[in-house]
């Protein structure tokens, strides 16, 4: 038997078969939506990705016979060292992502490689998979493979989990998407709980402004770290990351799908959701040339989708424990479905990731008809 090899990403090509390898695995899976190269390509690239100005990552290859059959991350984010032990992350936990291998013992391997590199720089403690971090791509898919993931939501080779759990992990943490019928009425109790919201003179739901975005943007995130801050795997968006985070963002952005919501004049929740663009760049093969970009472009000035995605929201943690927190949730859920119809012809939503602990966030896609359709695993184990 060919003995696999383990050799850590150097070159550019190195890269580039990095990005490649899941486009082989996953070719005849219709459910597999090919990303685009070159936003992979960005995200492992220091200097095109802001996470790399607070975290260290080493990328590897497994090769047999001269051939690609493996990869994975591992990599530090000194934010994440930083926080409280009891939220998950803390002084010597690293992590490990991008894990992608062709059989059971290439993905043992490639998992003992990052654990390796993991002690070289003193960790303790393997958490996993984040693909870089717990804002990308975290988790492994378990459960949902019967459709295709949303944007920004990773696919995975279903026999994975239990390569991770062969390793010696166990599960900590599971992350839930929920599908929402957005195409029929509420039912009666959230219509109510909007009806008296828009009663209430003190609320204010408004569009987002795409002109002034960059400041929005800011405003959004820095909602954002507060209402998270006490989640579990919390780790603090920087300003670098809310601005690139911004630019990268800003073409699925539309004023009547991100909605910020005020109290006395406060900016104190807000919800974004996106047209799932991956219904678009599925038939794209990974790229934008030589004709996918004006295409694209074409598509996005007036997208029609059938799914819209609820990425984030949140709500101030000042508030959260009241009942005006559900409130304005379901005002902003309720103005963004009809846009969602009437302007764009989605029929469904997607809700998350959510908390397998997060109560009053589960309550919300449940009240409104939500189902869980994807179950997302993160792993840890001692080093």
């Amino acid at each position: 038997m060919t003995d696999i090899i383990i050799r850590p990403v150097v070159t550019k090509a190195d890269k580039r078969a990095f990005i490649d390898l899941p486009f082989r695995l996953y070719a005849h899976d219709p459910n597999w939506v090919p990303p685009l190269k070159s936003d992979v390509m960005a995200t492992i690239t220091p200097g095109k990705n802001p996470w790399f100005e607070h975290g260290e990552a080493q990328l590897f290859l497994a090769e047999k016979d001269g051939k690609v059959v493996g990869r994975i991350s591992a990599h530090l984010d000194f934010l994440a060292l930083k926080q409280p032990p009891e939220q998950g992350m803390g002084p010597g936990v690293g992590n490990w992502g991008f894990f992608e291998a062709e059989d059971e013992a290439t993905g043992k391997l490639l998992i003992s490689a990052a654990e390796d590199w993991l002690r070289s720089k003193n960790m303790v403690r393997s958490l996993g998979p984040l693909s870089l971090s717990i804002w990308e791509e975290p988790g492994v898919l378990i459960d949902g493979h019967d459709h295709p993931s949303t944007v920004l939501m990773g696919y995975h080779n279903a026999a994975y989990g239990g390569w991770i759990e062969a390793a010696s992990y166990a599960g900590i943490k599971d992350l839930y998407t929920y599908q929402i019928p957005i195409d029929v009425p509420f039912p009666p109790l959230v219509e109510r709980i909007v009806a008296s919201g828009e009663r209430n003179e003190r609320i204010v739901i408004r569009k987002v402004n795409k002109d002034n975005f960059d400041a929005e943007a800011a405003l959004i995130l820095s909602i954002l770290n507060d209402a998270w801050s006490g989640n579990w795997g919390f780790v603090p968006i920087t300003d670098a990351e809310v601005a690139h985070t911004g630019k990268q963002l800003k073409p699925i952005v539309f004023n009547d799908l991100i909605r910020i919501a005020e109290v006395d004049g406060e900016p104190v929740a807000f919800m974004m959701t996106w047209p799932d663009i991956n219904e678009k760049i599925a038939q794209f093969g990974g790229s934008l040339f030589p004709f996918n970009w004006a295409k694209l472009l074409w598509w996005l000035r007036a997208p029609k989708v059938s799914t819209m995605r609820v990425p984030l929201m949140g709500v101030m943690k000042k508030l959260q424990s009241t009942r005006m927190a559900s409130q304005l949730a379901f005002m902003m859920v309720s103005l963004i479905r009809d846009a969602s119809t009437s302007q764009y012809g989605a029929s469904r939503g997607e809700f998350g990731w959510v908390l397998d602990d997060n109560g009053p966030m589960r309550s919300v896609g449940e009240a409104i008809n939500g189902k869980i359709n994807k179950v997302y695993r993160i792993y840890e184990k001692q080093l």
